[in-house]
């Protein structure tokens, strides 16, 4: 796994749920509130539990990693209410997902630290 790549795709996230607003999109809420889905929950929830589920940076990212998925299906469930300005006002700085957002993605880089990717 290329944890800077999960940084980077989770990063872009905020985009997506921006483009999604601006053009009126239906978004899958139930799958982007999983942690499992993304290549990085299922490598968290496989292989990265073998080989590194013993360390304390994978269980913070573990926990971090979830709260940025459930955030982020919070966001696509008003986007698929149509509640277009309330979305954005989501996804703004100071807001539990950017906040959930930021600390997943020191989350993932304290786990490839810590594990020596």
């Amino acid at each position: 796994m290329n944890l800077d790549d999960a940084v980077k795709k989770h990063a872009d996230w905020k985009v997506k749920l921006r483009m999604a607003i601006s053009k009126k999109e239906t978004l899958d809420a139930a799958t982007i509130t999983r942690d499992d889905c993304c290549d990085l929950g299922k490598w968290l929830h496989g292989e990265g539990k073998v080989k590194f589920g013993r360390l304390t940076s994978y269980a913070d990212c573990i926990a971090k990693h979830k709260a940025f998925h459930s955030n982020a299906g919070k966001v696509a469930t008003a986007i698929n209410a149509k509640k277009y300005d309330e979305a954005m006002g989501m996804i703004d700085m100071n807001t539990p997902y950017a906040e959930a957002s930021t600390v997943a993605i020191r989350a993932i880089f304290q786990l490839k630290k810590e594990a020596s990717l």
